[in-house]
């Protein structure tokens, strides 16, 4: 059992966004559809395939601070901002597990560090193509769809 979408939305994936002055519709919803196909929202939060609610690898971890965040001070602090103090020192990829809004705030910058441009929040296919190519590569736009009906849309008719 993962994390109501709402939930997610709400409380960790908007004030996330907030927090870094990145908020917007779509970076929202693709993070969402990104949570929801990579761990159905929380359901599995470590595996062999990455880290936390957005499975991301050590080596893309390690890889965005070196060649992204290592060259923009405040959004390094930014970020570092929201990891555990000491455990991050220890431990750097479990905060990816761990801390729900760490790891939101690097899967946004995955995003981000692509350059790519952004649809409108209400266009699943397009945001599944996005999903691809930032976080499953050998993945299909039908497989984020998927997610997004069986995680998402189940909650949002609902509300």
């Amino acid at each position: 059992m993962g994390i109501a979408a709402c939930d997610l939305s709400q409380h960790v994936i908007r004030p996330t966004l907030l927090y870094l002055e990145r908020h917007s519709a779509t970076a929202e919803a693709l993070l969402l559809g990104a949570a929801a196909c990579q761990s159905a929202l929380g359901s599995a939060l470590d595996t062999p395939q990455g880290h936390g609610l957005y499975r991301i690898s050590e080596q893309r971890h390690q890889i965005l601070w070196d060649q992204h965040l290592a060259f923009d001070p405040e959004l390094a602090s930014r970020v570092r901002g929201l990891a555990s103090q000491h455990a991050f020192l220890e431990a750097p990829h479990v905060e990816l597990t761990v801390n729900l809004r760490y790891a939101t705030a690097i899967a946004w910058l995955l995003v981000e560090s692509e350059k790519l441009e952004m649809p409108a929040a209400d266009d699943l296919p397009a945001l599944g193509r996005i999903w691809c190519k930032v976080f499953q590569p050998q993945a299909r736009q039908h497989d984020f769809l998927d997610a997004w009906q069986r995680c998402i849309e189940p909650v949002s008719q609902v509300a």
